[in-house]
């Protein structure tokens, strides 16, 4: 089962690089993004509210334990259902993943030290600009468009292409609700992930601002069992990055297999 991020529709995902080739991916949209419907009351859309829509999903599907995938605000939603249902996931996987269910921080220097190999791109300068802005407090729309090359290995036609199409499917008041007051509760959180046995893999974009390898290895260290793989040159979205290298280390990890980045 596939949790986007956002919240957003679940098509951004896709294939997930061809994962789809060697596990069947059953994406959810979120309650009030794609194909579901946004609800009168868009509290129903916090992300504690949602763990029992993911928990009614694997009832109807017939399934007694399943492989959880979750991507970046995916995770927060991943680590609240752990919280309740544990029993019911077999492997964890954590792609680029948001820090906020489990209280973690990350600083603006550690922001501005993992972009910083890509000073030579040509579109760097705006970039970096804007997230030094955004550091300071200026969190404009605007800012936000202009860093957007940090959040891919290449900036090229598909990534663009990526975020025009990512940028049509959200919800911002969705968003806000996601993520609004009680939506975490991190003490509970990294208690509960402290006792999670089952074996998880997550997975960092060696160039991603938004998910640094640093931060991500703290997260690791939330889970008795944890396995870090940090992806070269990748950034929010590892699977556009290098599909083959994202498939082989996430199907090695499903099967029982040695992770590693290969």
């Amino acid at each position: 089962m596939c949790l986007p991020g956002g919240p957003q529709q679940s098509t951004y995902l896709g294939d997930l690089g061809g994962l789809s080739a060697h596990r069947r991916l059953i994406r959810l949209d979120l309650r009030g993004t794609g194909r579901s419907a946004v609800p009168r009351d868009l509290a129903s859309c916090r992300c504690d509210r949602l763990v029992e829509d993911v928990e009614a999903l694997r009832l109807h599907l017939g399934l007694d334990r399943m492989d959880l995938l979750a991507h970046s605000a995916g995770a927060n939603l991943a680590v609240r259902y752990l919280s309740r249902h544990p029993e019911r996931v077999d492997r964890l996987v954590l792609i680029t993943p948001s820090v906020r269910a489990v209280g973690l921080a990350i600083t603006g220097r550690l922001r501005r030290e993992t972009v910083l190999p890509r000073r030579d791109e040509p579109w760097f300068p705006a970039a970096f600009a804007a997230l030094e802005a955004i550091g300071a407090g200026a969190a404009t729309f605007d800012n936000f468009r202009a860093i957007a090359p940090f959040s891919y290995g290449r900036w090229d036609e598909v990534a663009q292409a990526h975020k025009a199409a990512e940028d049509e499917q959200v919800n911002r008041d969705v968003v806000a609700a996601f993520g609004a007051e009680g939506a975490f509760d991190p003490e509970a959180a990294r208690a509960a992930l402290a006792r999670f046995e089952p074996p998880v893999l997550l997975l960092a974009g060696e160039v991603d601002p938004g998910a640094p390898p640093p931060t991500m290895a703290e997260f690791a260290a939330l889970f008795p069992s944890a396995h870090l793989v940090v992806q070269p040159e990748a950034g929010h979205f590892p699977w556009l990055d290098d599909a083959d290298r994202f498939v082989a280390t996430t199907v090695a990890f499903l099967h029982g297999a040695a992770t590693h980045a290969p």
